[in-house]
């Protein structure tokens, strides 16, 4: 997440259940309920499935016709609702517009809105089940405010999601995750050990500018410039793309934006050094949405091309999507890990990933926190071509 000024609740809460696909009869051997059981289910408990129930998550089988009615009430339930089928064929009419956040298939290159599991149905089952288990309230939170993203204005769903993540940021699951981070944290630096694989965690990179301004002509090119910490999103980073995009926005002689990163990354998301220094929600709440970074580029009205490369983490994932073009290197790589922080996207992704990669395939990407890389990304929308990444700005920097 971009958002660096998070609150620190209180203490951490246990999850609701360890594993909320446990007990559940299989279709083919799996983990899927037959459609019929869960309306029947829902007729005698309606709350059962739910992040305070023992069932936050639903996975049904799409190939009977019932799964179409599932789909329909699962619009309407406080929980993840998956339809899993083995062979699109014998999949009815109406499942994939029913409803369900996402849609799982065995299915080799299936078309929107369906998944093709990297590594089959039944891996991609258990790290859904994985996540909303460690994260119900944020995995509930998420399909919710996805349901809802692409059918509003893409600003109005940027504020809409600064609320969820608000919430979120107040809750147990968050407050978990930041103590068993900073633990770790405490841990290495008493041992004088670093973990080369773990998040950027520097917070200076000498005198140098955050964000560096150049232009050439009708073009204004913005340059992320903290390359010794991947480009993490700090407080300075964020302001300096608002004043960059407020001085794109008041100049009426511009016709174009490059947005582009110095270093090995386009930026691995949110400085974790800064997490939990706003005083309450609400403050991160206002400071969001006054100094918002995607709402700033959506007012200069200007198109806009993101290069990226290397790692494209969190914020790194989703700003560029909101732009009208991207051009991803070939070692780019995109992961959304803000579920399993207790939180959701907060740098506008469930804004802007959906209206590129559809509901189902973001619902899929940020709950499972798993990466793709840019191959995927191209077949998929989330960028538009694969370039070299020696002719991209910020290249060689």
């Amino acid at each position: 997440s971009s958002d660096v000024n998070t609150s620190v609740p209180g203490p951490a809460a246990e999850p609701v259940t360890s594993d909320p696909l446990a007990g559940l009869d299989g279709v083919g051997g799996r983990r899927v309920v037959d459609p019929e059981a869960v309306l029947a289910d829902l007729q005698a408990d309606p709350e059962a499935f739910s992040p305070l129930g023992e069932r936050p998550i639903l996975v049904v089988d799409a190939a009977s016709p019932a799964a179409i009615k599932v789909g329909e009430r699962g619009r309407r339930l406080p929980c993840v609702c998956v339809a899993v089928a083995e062979d699109l064929r014998w999949v009815p009419d109406g499942v994939a517009t029913a409803g369900f956040d996402i849609l799982l298939t065995d299915e080799p290159g299936a078309p929107q809105p369906w998944v093709t599991a990297p590594d089959g149905v039944d891996a991609a089952m258990d790290a859904l089940a994985a996540a909303v288990a460690a994260n119900p309230f944020a995995a509930t939170a998420l399909v919710q405010l996805l349901r809802v993203s692409t059918r509003i204005d893409v600003r109005d769903a940027v504020v809409a999601e600064s609320f969820a993540y608000s919430a979120l940021q107040a809750g147990p699951e968050f407050a978990g995750w930041l103590a068993r981070w900073r633990a770790r944290r405490s841990a290495r630096a008493a041992g004088g050990a670093t973990d080369p694989t773990a998040p950027a965690t520097a917070t200076a990179t000498g005198a140098a500018p955050a964000v560096l301004v150049e232009r050439d002509g009708a073009v204004l090119t913005v340059i992320l410039n903290r390359p010794g910490v991947h480009n993490a999103v700090s407080i300075s980073l964020r302001d300096g793309l608002v004043a960059a995009f407020g001085l794109a926005a008041a100049d009426s002689e511009l016709a174009e934006i490059r947005l582009a990163g110095t270093g090995p990354s386009f930026s691995s998301g949110g400085d974790l050094t800064e997490f939990g220094t706003m005083l309450d929600p609400v403050g991160a709440h206002a400071v969001r949405t006054t100094r918002s970074i995607p709402l700033g580029l959506l007012a200069t009205g200007l198109p806009v091309t993101a290069y990226v490369h290397g790692l494209c983490i969190g914020a790194g994932a989703e700003l560029p999507a909101f732009c009208g073009r991207v051009a991803a290197a070939h070692d780019a790589s995109f992961r959304l890990p803000e579920v399993a922080m207790g939180l959701v996207p907060g740098a506008g992704g469930t804004a802007s990933i959906p209206r590129r990669i559809g509901p189902q395939r973001a619902a899929y990407l940020i709950l499972s926190g798993l990466p793709i890389d840019a191959e995927l990304a191209l077949a998929w929308g989330l960028v538009d071509e694969i370039a070299p990444r020696a002719g991209m700005p910020g290249a060689g920097r």
